[in-house]
């Protein structure tokens, strides 16, 4: 896995042995197998996280009480090549509602070969959320923020 950051930006990557188009299916279709429980908002345990599979949808986790907490907006789509999403935590880990204070998180899909695919995420416009936005990107960019859900992933992609 490589990492680098940059002053407002989280960048990591990983390769995949499966063809591009599994790839991306598995990251936004098994999304719940990737989200550790324990990244949680709720004030219950997450019984799933949900990833909607349209441009408009949402990444959201729905407690076991039936709670709902959508944390992220579907704002770009384009299988098997891309998605894009917004980032819609605060730097304190409560939930942002104004989409001009949301980081967003793009993911690319780049085919290394016929079974190998590189996987590009990018959490991009961290300042964006204001005041301890720094402390928000050291959060995602450690071993616990995307380099985890990344590694989460390869392990569901090579299982899937």
């Amino acid at each position: 896995m490589t990492t680098t950051s940059t002053e407002t930006s989280v960048r990591r990557e990983i390769e995949v042995g499966v063809p591009a188009e599994r790839a991306f299916a598995v990251f936004t279709g098994k999304f719940d197998r990737i989200k550790p429980r324990e990244h949680n908002l709720l004030a219950v345990p997450i019984a799933e996280t949900v990833f909607e599979t349209h441009v408009g949808g949402s990444v959201y986790d729905r407690g076991e009480d039936g709670s709902v907490c959508r944390w992220a907006r579907v704002l770009v789509f384009e299988p098997p090549h891309r998605f894009v999403i917004s980032w819609d935590i605060d730097p304190q880990w409560r939930l942002e509602t104004d989409p001009a204070r949301c980081s967003e998180v793009e993911v690319r899909f780049i085919a290394e070969g016929p079974d190998r695919t590189r996987v590009e995420l990018e959490h991009r416009h961290l300042d964006r959320h204001g005041a301890g936005w720094e402390r928000g990107r050291d959060s995602v960019g450690s071993e616990g923020g995307w380099p985890l859900y990344l590694q989460r992933f390869a392990d569901v992609a090579s299982n899937a």
